[in-house]
């Protein structure tokens, strides 16, 4: 454009430099090779009108002077003549027809004027956008109901580790409506507890019930009062697992205690859920699908439905998952398989693209989500709750896994209304659990990764009097060193073997590094202790007491003590009554 306001290439119009390009129907500015600029304007041209800008610019620009000694003074009455041509010079292209001199710059100065409303338009959208997302956030926040932890978790979920979330329904009937139910003085007992793990690799999960009426031991409990004062709860011993919530002033927080003594598993959250999260969270996702198969007329839970398939929401999905007398053997596990298919239709229905894809329903399942649950300190922002949804989001319908605690009728009672731990199979489920194995088939990928790891231990092994081992406390129980010691030595006839102490650092899982020449004593070490092949870790070895080269048994957090297997199952027992989210079942 500067070319343009100074006449730049001699006798062509400035106008004349736009050409247009049959290409892309577009002017394009042609400057001809560089040349003594001259300061002498063409001829004037009388404006359309006083305001049209597409007439501006076709004279010299105010305020510039012409070059010294090249400029022809205009005389009054008197046209200036058009500029000479340089000798030998090509003529000028005449103008394409109806073309007018100054247009392209008007289309310009236009296109620039729509790109700052544009922009100006955009920028106030975001601005406002902003504003008004943070002033919703903000009110999501404030929705969140939240108590402490009481140092029970593990200090919140972390996105590269697996995921133990503990979800806790409770039978407080606080909310309108809730109080036909009977019970209306209920503190909120542990009516429903569903301990909730997520792979590492988010590729399965499991959610394992927790009957109300199971035989536990509920330990001390340390809790905030809602005075801000602190308060140790003493435990009780052989209780309903219900009362670890609302029994004696006990917290959500008690209720984790109680998981981490049962199964070992420690959770990283809890969320707590009362009779409104029900109603609500249906009434948001516009109900779920549930199939029975036979007639239920149920006074005590309300529910009233015909066999076949329903869509329900509202006071109807609560009565759904209360009634326990219509289903199975009218007891509380016969209702948790009915929750469990509640909760497995309702996981489709949040994945199904129509509940994805509508604004109103996820701003609704942000509204109700909010204000039903009540979550540990450690989830108490819309920021945290979202990025927990999304790592669940990660996970597929038909790897999650729904499972109940492995359970018989308490021995103690002639007439059985609670149920105690069946130690054939709740151990191997806790394992599974703690050990992050998959409750559901896995990929081919990780059936090659296990199949390598298994491969550790095939091949010759040594006697165990040539087995030379370091045993060291990597995070077991204290003591267990020296135990260990002392059983391979008695019982297994490893006398090659000493106490190295405590690990540098503690260890979640028991290992044992070996050097490429010591495989055949690492195979006889692991067939005595029950380790698993992913416990070998091929390394180098370290000199013992006696400067001879040993391998190194540092004993992890899953130490179970000298003599018991060590090795993780790898399928969940077949007793154990299991489904997976994305299969329709109906009741019975």
């Amino acid at each position: 454009m500067d070319a343009q306001g100074r006449g730049r290439a001699d006798d062509i119009d400035p106008a004349d430099q736009w050409v247009l390009n049959p290409n892309t129907g577009e002017y394009e500015m042609r400057l001809p090779p560089s040349a003594p600029q001259s300061g002498v304007p063409g001829p004037r041209k009388p404006p359309a009108s006083d305001t049209d800008p597409s007439a501006l610019g076709s004279t010299q620009p105010l305020g510039r002077s012409a070059a010294p000694g090249r400029a022809r003074p205009e005389t009054p009455g008197r046209a200036v003549p058009p500029p000479r041509r340089r000798r030998g010079a090509p003529a000028p292209e005449e103008p394409l027809p109806g073309r007018r001199g100054r247009r392209p710059a008007k289309k310009a100065a236009k296109g620039k004027k729509v790109l700052l409303w544009t922009g100006g338009v955009m920028a106030f959208v975001l601005v406002a956008g902003a504003g008004a997302a943070y002033f919703y956030i903000e009110h999501l926040n404030s929705n969140i109901a939240s108590v402490s932890d009481d140092g029970a978790s593990t200090g919140g979920f972390e996105k590269d580790k697996a995921i133990n979330i503990l979800l806790i329904g409770t039978d407080k009937r606080t909310g309108a409506g809730n109080e036909k139910y009977g019970d209306a003085g209920s503190v909120g007992h542990a009516d429903t507890t569903i301990l909730l793990h997520v792979s590492k690799d988010r590729s399965n999960a499991t959610a394992l019930s927790i009957p109300r009426d199971l035989i536990v031991d509920i330990p001390d409990c340390p809790t905030t009062q809602e005075d801000g004062s602190q308060k140790v709860i003493p435990g009780t011993p052989q209780t309903r697992f219900n009362t670890s919530l609302g029994q004696d002033d006990r917290t959500p927080s008690c209720t984790m205690r109680t998981v981490t003594e049962l199964t070992g598993v420690k959770p990283d959250n809890f969320m707590v859920a009362d009779f409104n999260a029900v109603k609500t969270l249906t009434s948001a996702v516009g109900g779920v699908e549930v199939c029975l198969g036979k007639d239920i007329d149920d006074p005590d839970s309300h529910l009233k439905l015909s066999k076949g398939n329903h869509t329900i929401e509202g006071e109807q999905a609560l009565a759904f998952v209360r009634t326990r007398h219509s289903v199975g053997f009218g007891g509380d596990l016969s209702r948790i398989g009915l929750q469990q298919q509640f909760l497995s239709a309702l996981m489709r229905k949040l994945k199904d693209n129509d509940t994805l894809t509508s604004p109103s329903k996820m701003l609704d399942l942000a509204e109700a989500g909010t204000k039903a649950l009540t979550v540990d300190s450690q989830l108490s922002s819309i920021g945290k709750l979202k990025d927990l949804g999304l790592e669940l989001g990660k996970l597929n319908t038909k790897n999650l896994t729904f499972a109940t605690t492995p359970v018989i009728d308490n021995p103690a009672e002639k007439v059985p209304t609670t149920v105690v731990l069946n130690d054939s199979s709740a151990p191997q489920v806790f394992d599974m659990i703690k050990n992050d194995v998959s409750f559901t088939a896995v990929k081919d990928k990780k059936k090659k990764e296990a199949a390598a790891v298994a491969a550790r231990l095939k091949g010759t092994k040594s006697a165990a009097s040539e087995v030379r081992v370091r045993i060291m406390n990597g995070g077991a129980v204290a003591g267990s060193a020296q135990e260990t010691l002392s059983w391979l030595q008695v019982e297994e006839g490893v006398t090659k073997s000493e106490n190295a102490g405590n690990a540098p650092a503690e260890l979640a899982k028991t290992t044992l590094e070996y050097a490429p020449d010591q495989a055949d004593q690492a195979r006889r070490l692991a067939d005595i202790m029950g380790l698993p092949g992913s416990a070998l870790k091929p390394g180098e070895s370290v000199e013992n007491a006696q400067g001879v080269p040993a391998m190194t048994l540092t004993l992890g957090k899953d130490f179970k003590g000298a003599g018991a297997s060590q090795t993780t199952p790898a399928k969940a027992p077949a007793d154990v009554d299991k489904s997976t989210a994305d299969k329709v079942e109906c009741a019975e």
